[in-house]
């Protein structure tokens, strides 16, 4: 269950992906992909910890791009990329962590020109908006609250990296 703050998270990034038409009202289930972050989280959370302080929205963008990819994954050959035990180290190691967006946009999601940049920007504003939301809960660093926080809203990117995936590849939630 999402504490309320988890769940505010996840209303404000659904509402402003919604108005940039990148998700629909109903946002998707994939119980594969979803099943992959407590997997992700454990591998991604020294990396994204470390790079916080400095680096904050990188450190929680970088996770929407993750769910990006792994929805791109599951389209493709989730018989095999389903298997990897840490298909976050399989993501980051291809060029590193700060490369890691770029690595998506180019050869996972294959975007070029206009639309690798579009990505880049609504990435970016989700993560300052995540970053905000966060920093207004007033959580003293280094606390469990904090890290709980930093948790929510790692998970709240990585599901709308998801949603935003699967709805560019045509999987809408639609009334039939």
């Amino acid at each position: 269950m999402w504490t309320p703050f988890e769940k505010n998270i996840q209303q404000d990034l659904h509402q402003y992906l919604l108005s940039m038409k990148e998700v629909d009202e109903h946002l998707p289930d994939c119980p594969d992909v979803e099943e992959k972050w407590e997997q992700i989280a454990k591998a991604y959370l020294p990396d994204g910890i470390r790079e916080f302080r400095d680096y904050p929205t990188s450190s929680l963008g970088w996770m929407m791009y993750i769910g990006m990819a792994v929805a791109a994954y599951w389209d493709d050959e989730w018989e095999v990329y389903g298997k990897n035990e840490d298909l976050y180290a399989y993501i980051r190691d291809k060029r590193g962590y700060d490369a890691l967006d770029e690595y998506v946009r180019e050869e996972i999601l294959m975007l070029k020109d206009n639309d690798f940049d579009a990505l880049e920007k609504l990435v970016g504003e989700c993560a300052s908006r995540t970053n905000n939301n966060l920093r207004r809960q007033g959580f003293e660093p280094g606390t469990k609250a904090a890290f709980d926080g930093y948790l929510s809203c790692l998970h709240q990117l990585y599901l709308m990296g998801m949603s935003v995936q699967l709805h560019r590849m045509g999987y809408h939630m639609e009334k039939m």
